[in-house]
């Protein structure tokens, strides 16, 4: 069962103390693998979505492309420009590609509550560069 089949069901996921404190900063470092196993590093907003967390990303991103492949994903704090601070630890995790419109719609008001008129701006501009279109995705991150 994919993440939109499941999402219309009852899921309990637990996610570990380490990967949940990462749903309180404003950026991290989310580490995508491709096919040969070589991490590519990407800042990405992130938010809490109960028992999961979300980051939200154009649809035909290499981020995306790499997890239809692989869902291993590794996150850590970071800052606007991607820096991650040199004592900092990896949280591995799992990512799944949510694209179903009625929970997309609904991550995107959870991002609208904590990034405010810093996402509605991006999303804008986003818009305008793109004609107007809006093909995003959300992610969802457990435990790996």
């Amino acid at each position: 069962m994919d993440v939109n089949e499941r999402d219309q069901h009852t899921c309990i996921v637990t996610l570990d103390s380490a990967l949940d404190a990462l749903g309180d900063e404003r950026f991290v470092s989310l580490t995508t693998f491709r096919k040969s196993g070589e991490g590519v590093s990407t800042p990405v907003w992130i938010a809490r979505d109960g028992d999961a967390l979300v980051v939200t990303t154009p649809e035909g991103t290499g981020k995306v492309k790499r997890l239809r492949n692989s869902a291993r994903v590794e996150l850590r704090p970071c800052d606007r420009m991607g820096k991650v601070k040199e004592d900092v630890a990896s949280v591995a995790a799992r990512a799944e590609i949510v694209t179903v419109a009625g929970v997309t719609e609904r991550l995107n008001v959870i991002f609208l509550g904590k990034y405010k008129l810093e996402y509605r701006i991006i999303m804008l501009i986003e818009r305008l560069a793109k004609k107007g279109r809006r093909d995003r995705v959300m992610l969802r991150i457990t435990s790996a």
